[in-house]
């Protein structure tokens, strides 16, 4: 293999990790539809009223009705002849307490199960055939059999039939339609499927005497609407399924009492009526068993998946809800408690602006010019040229700056071109900026304020795009505005900032010392240094005054890549700093409040997210659109209102706000997909080399305010300028 092939390889990563994700999306999906077709919540059907014909339209008045050479038929059970039949179990409580008092009353009967409780429950469905009884279909999700179409009927039946195939390897010809009754109000819409499934080759059986216990009139009613009249034989019919049926377990030693004493005896519809053998259950192939036990254990794993959704996404989702709650309020917090230091020109301290540049001809100029009309005193900039091929280091040569340093070295990467500024830097204050950033004059003085506290090591800067021209621009413009920067006043608050951003951050040149510089660990090397400062015991705070403009992706190639880059790198990072959890002072706050958060939030969350996507679509498409419109639109609208504060504090324009319903369609589920590849990534031991983005140079000076945005709730009337 060449070396060209080796190295498309190793960026191409895990070669089937997007059909693993497929396939689980499409098992998800599967599960959702599979377990709510089993609960009914597809294709609901529910009872409709007869017609105020009353002329019974069945073929007799018999409640056994089947094909004989070709027409239909109808038989009753021979007088002082009782089939009690249970419909719509097996249930785990009441099924069993029915079994309990046939086997003390050595009474059999048949049971007509419906089949998603059959394979929820097949033990009860093999103790009632052990016990001597009968089973029969009482369709798969207790369907209307004559309201739904031909092909919904006999799936109905025949997934029954799977599900009894699979639970005690047989069969049965015996269905009971759900809402059924006697013959005579069996209606012509009844009447076509009774034939159909008569024509299938089953025996449809109805009802002579209906107890109503469904009605739960109590016992003794149900043992007198169960009574046949005179010596004639009938089928009865109760229930062990379907809600409470403690009435139909006290009536029935009564009611069997009360048969006995008159003369009757007991048997199964079948037994009855005399007929052969396979009118009732029997043994499938082995081939219809396998099938069987497949669609049961699908039903179990959807149940699972649907479980999961309930138990794990769903509370998550409510949880990141609470996390937003929470994020508007301490913003807020951080907006009014905060006070900008008082800073005079004679207490500034020297700063040293270090620029890390790899090929950023397109926009170094711009970044540099910007740096060097800081309305800061006393001011160098170093740009170290990390090994460029464009000229980088040429271009800021030939701006004649005073105060500007070119330092050149063989290509090293981002994290040792900026050991080598800081220690090519004259200064005890350090300012890491990226190759791309325009900073506006104030920034500089306005993001080394902090450390005149000495518990402080690291400020980060207000990060801003500046190329927010076309729709992907908006999207990130808002995600800066609103996620990042209203995060990092969050977590100033709770004095656990997690990333001080590479754009724009200043540090103490000691603390830098004292954590052994940049690391070259991670791929985020400005969260594993800012978690590094907060470890070493000082505080790391937020500026939003430090304004910093920077050229975001424009396209969604150079976007996943920045972000591939940024998750791996935060992966890598608190897996680093896992043992803040047990340090104490700052660290610890990294360790119970930082990291955790990071974990659930930017990994966790964005993980599951797609099956709470998917859920929502679900319940969309299948249960109540309605409710979860309304709850999306709630949602959407915390997430508006959060967006407008969040531009508000930074002296944004709200025009952008239009592309935030748009962003929950395209962008989100691309952040999804971005965290997806980098965990898949990270298990499979893939090595993620830095990747350059494109650049176009849109982040222009002339396009830049002169001043920061400062919200009008901060007071700056202490801070000098510049003489």
């Amino acid at each position: 293999m060449s070396g060209r092939r080796r190295a498309a390889r190793t960026r191409r990563g895990p070669a089937a990790h997007w059909v693993l994700v497929a396939m689980l999306a499409l098992a998800v999906a599967a599960g959702l539809l599979l377990q709510g077709y089993a609960r009914n919540e597809i294709g609901r059907s529910s009872t409709v009223e007869t017609s105020a014909d009353t002329t019974s339209a069945a073929p007799g008045t018999g409640s056994v009705i089947y094909r004989n050479h070709g027409r239909l038929v109808s038989r009753s059970l021979p007088p002082r002849t009782v089939a009690l039949t249970f419909d719509d179990g097996p249930d785990p409580h009441w099924t069993s307490q029915v079994l309990d008092v046939l086997h003390r009353e050595h009474v059999p009967a048949t049971f007509f199960d419906v089949g998603s409780r059959v394979a929820a429950h097949p033990e009860l469905v093999r103790r009632e055939l052990a016990d001597g009884h009968e089973v029969g279909s009482h369709t798969f999700t207790h369907a209307q059999l004559s309201t739904i179409a031909g092909w919904r009927e006999n799936l109905e039946l025949s997934m029954t039939q799977l599900a009894l195939a699979g639970a005690t390897g047989q069969a049965s010809a015996l269905v009971r339609p759900p809402y059924s009754s006697t013959p005579s109000a069996v209606t012509a819409r009844d009447l076509t499927t009774i034939r159909q499934a008569t024509a299938d080759g089953y025996l449809v059986v109805l009802t002579d005497r209906d107890s109503e216990d469904w009605t739960r009139p109590g016992w003794l009613r149900i043992v007198a609407n169960s009574l046949p009249e005179g010596d004639t034989g009938a089928v009865v019919m109760f229930h062990d399924g379907g809600g409470n049926r403690a009435q139909t377990v006290a009536a029935l030693p009564r009611l069997i009492g009360e048969l006995k004493a008159r003369g009757y005896r007991f048997t199964t519809v079948t037994g009855g009526l005399g007929l052969p053998p396979y009118a009732g259950e029997h043994k499938v192939s082995r081939a219809e068993h396998l099938q069987g036990l497949a669609l049961l254990w699908a039903l179990r794993i959807s149940a699972a998946i649907g479980a999961f959704v309930t138990w794990v996404v769903v509370p998550l989702g409510m949880l990141a809800l609470l996390r937003t709650l929470a994020m508007l309020l301490l913003a807020r917090r951080h907006a009014r408690q905060r006070k900008v230091p008082a800073v005079d020109n004679a207490t500034l301290p020297s700063v040293s602006v270090v620029v890390p540049a790899y090929n950023e001809a397109v926009g170094i100029a711009a970044a540099v010019r910007s740096l060097a009309a800081s309305d800061h005193p006393d001011l160098e900039i170093v740009v170290v040229d990390d090994g460029s091929t464009d000229g980088t280091s040429d271009i800021v040569e030939s701006l004649q700056l005073p105060n500007v340093r070119v330092v050149r070295q063989p290509n090293s990467g981002k994290a040792t071109a900026l050991n080598t500024g800081i220690a090519a830097a004259r200064h005890e204050v350090l300012v890491l900026v990226d190759g791309d950033t325009v900073f506006q004059p104030d920034t500089v003085r306005m993001i080394v304020g902090p450390l005149q506290d000495r518990s402080v090591g690291a400020v980060a800067g207000n990060t801003k795009v500046g190329n927010r021209r076309g729709l992907l621009g908006r999207w990130q413009h808002l995600e800066y505005v609103v996620a990042f920067n209203l995060d990092r006043r969050m977590f100033d608050v709770f004095g656990c900032i997690t990333t001080v951003p590479g754009a724009v951050g200043a540090f103490r040149r000691e603390v830098l010392v004292q954590v052994g510089g940049v690391s070259l660990d991670t791929l985020a090397e400005d969260t594993d240094l800012t978690m590094s400062v907060l470890r070493s015991g000082y505080r790391v705070v937020y500026e939003p005054c430090a304004v910093a403009w920077t050229e975001a992706p424009q396209s969604l190639g150079d976007l996943w890549r920045q972000r591939y880059r940024w998750c791996y790198g935060t992966m890598q990072a608190i897996w680093k700093h896992r043992g803040s959890i047990v340090e104490r002072g700052p660290a610890r706050r990294l360790g119970w409040i930082g990291l955790p958060s990071l974990l659930a939030f930017q990994v966790a969350f964005p993980l599951l997210s797609p099956a709470l996507d998917l859920f929502a679509l679900f319940g969309v498409l299948f249960l109540d659109p309605a409710k979860i419109l309304v709850a999306w639109s709630a949602f959407l609208g915390l997430q508006m209102f959060c967006a407008v504060y969040a531009l508000r504090l930074d002296r944004e324009s709200l025009k952008p706000l239009w592309a935030l319903p748009l962003q929950q369609f395209v962008y989100r589920q691309v952040m999804y997909l971005v965290v997806i590849q980098s965990v898949i990534s990270a298990f499979s031991g893939v090595r993620l080399r830095w990747h350059k983005l494109h650049r176009t140079g849109d982040v222009a000076a002339a396009a830049i305010p002169a001043q920061s945005p400062y919200p009008e709730s901060e007071d700056h009337s202490s801070l000098s300028s510049k003489p």
